[in-house]
């Protein structure tokens, strides 16, 4: 692991301002990716600046919704009464995610930011555009059998890994931040990850020095709350394919670059198609690659039973 210097930030303007200060420094909070990236040499900020003492641990009811501070833990989370009962698919998709040491350590502020599990980008020694933008993707005519089927790129077919963020796309989540100059910014969780598309590397839409503070969501929606996930193994894998549904939202995981909002077979069902029919249309753009053919037929099954239909 490459020497770094360390700070614990006091405030989050403090904390935007010394990580805008530097352009080798980065932000850490439960450590749990960032650490492991640092080990490989994959990451390799030159000054952290510790942000899980920023008083923002708490689940705060606010109109109706909820208000999740940035550094509460995962297992928390899950654990919090409001969550368990008005939100219960984002409880399932944190239980859903990593272990439980992990979710221990991990925060949610952290969890949105987590970067891909692409085998090849974990590699130095193989070509990686995520990793060296203008090296090449090594997945493409690679080993792609967890790659994305979905909303990819000539340049990069990672998938995103988070399962809390799959539950959040499908409530609507809105991801506020605060700028150095003090400024605030409130962002759909739907347009706060990015597809890859020319710059895979730009994950998501946040700026320089900018730090996530809170997760809010709206009131819960009326109907069906369910996340099913599919993976290798049951103690501890990241999703083949999973499913969030919150009323008549549908997310997925596991499939795209970023969490995947299932437009098109809402837009089906709520022109009155069949189910199936919804779910076909949704993956009629679908891209696969010879190891990941089987997501289409598999999601396609995963989002019928999350939607309490036949399969």
């Amino acid at each position: 692991m490459k020497s770094f210097t360390y700070e614990r930030a006091s405030d989050p303007v403090s904390a935007a301002r010394a990580v805008a200060a530097r352009p080798d420094a980065k932000f850490i909070a439960g450590g749990t990716n960032l650490v492991d990236l640092m080990k490989l040499q994959i990451e390799a900020p030159g000054h952290l600046v510790d942000v899980s003492r920023l008083d923002l641990d708490r689940v705060e009811r606010v109109d109706g919704g909820l208000r999740i501070g940035a550094e509460v833990r995962n297992s928390d989370l899950a654990a919090n009464r409001t969550v368990r009962d008005r939100y219960p698919v984002l409880a399932e998709a944190l239980l859903a995610g990593a272990s439980g040491q992990l979710r221990n350590r991990a925060t949610t502020g952290g969890n949105l930011l987590q970067r891909t599990r692409c085998y090849y980008f974990y590699d130095p020694s193989k070509p990686c555009n995520k990793r060296e933008p203008g090296s090449g993707c090594s997945a493409i005519g690679g080993f792609n059998r967890i790659h994305a089927i979905l909303g990819a790129s000539e340049r990069c077919i990672a998938t995103h890994p988070s399962d809390m963020a799959v539950a959040m796309a499908a409530l609507d989540a809105t991801v506020e931040t605060m700028r150095p100059d003090g400024s605030t910014r409130r962002i759909p969780i739907a347009e706060f990850h990015r597809l890859p598309g020319g710059t895979p590397e730009v994950e998501t839409v946040i700026e320089r020095g900018e730090l996530i503070t809170h997760v809010t969501l709206p009131p819960p929606p009326r109907g069906r709350q369910k996340y099913v996930k599919v993976r290798d193994r049951a103690s501890y894998a990241f999703a083949l394919v999973s499913v969030a549904v919150a009323g008549r939202a549908v997310a997925l995981g596991g499939v795209a670059h970023k969490p995947w909002r299932a437009s098109r077979l809402e837009a089906a069902i709520a022109g009155g198609a069949p189910v199936a029919q919804a779910i076909d249309a949704e993956f009629a753009p679908a891209r696969t690659y010879p190891h990941n053919a089987f997501k289409v037929p598999l999601a396609k099954r995963v989002i019928a039973s999350a939607l309490g239909e036949e399969v």
